[in-house]
């Protein structure tokens, strides 16, 4: 599997996650069962590091939009941005460019043009406000 579908099978976790209160090892465990996961030690740690550190996430998201709130946000696009935000701030061996380029991609599958343009201008912000002075 590659990196980019590793990448992918975490956001569809992390989007799952928006929808139930289970527990990260349920969601796991029912998209096991169901074929639609596949085993991947890349997309748990993901997954299960968005749900972890999921109220920093949140709030670095919200301190960069402009004009807008999470919850104005569709589901898609916040999903996208916490997965992406989460290799920034705590995958260093990920480039900050594939973790923007990635969740651009991913909003261009999954959702649309406009969405994949305010996802790239919020992420932007983002590292460039985490960059050395």
């Amino acid at each position: 599997m590659t990196r980019k579908e590793e990448r992918e099978q975490a956001f569809i976790l992390v989007f799952e996650k928006c929808f139930r209160d289970d527990s990260v090892d349920d969601i796991l465990d029912d998209a096991l069962i169901a074929e639609v996961y596949h085993d991947s030690e890349y997309s748990e740690t993901c997954f299960r590091g968005v749900s972890e550190h999921l109220d920093e996430i949140d709030a670095l998201i919200e301190k960069n939009l402009s004009g807008w709130t999470l919850g104005r946000l569709s589901k898609v696009a916040l999903s996208i941005m916490r997965l992406a935000v989460f290799e920034m701030q705590y995958l260093p061996k990920v480039p900050v460019g594939v973790s923007i380029n990635e969740a651009v991609e991913l909003c261009k599958k999954y959702a649309t043009k406009e969405d994949a343009s305010y996802i790239n201008g919020v992420l932007g912000s983002i590292s460039r406000a985490n960059e050395p002075a």
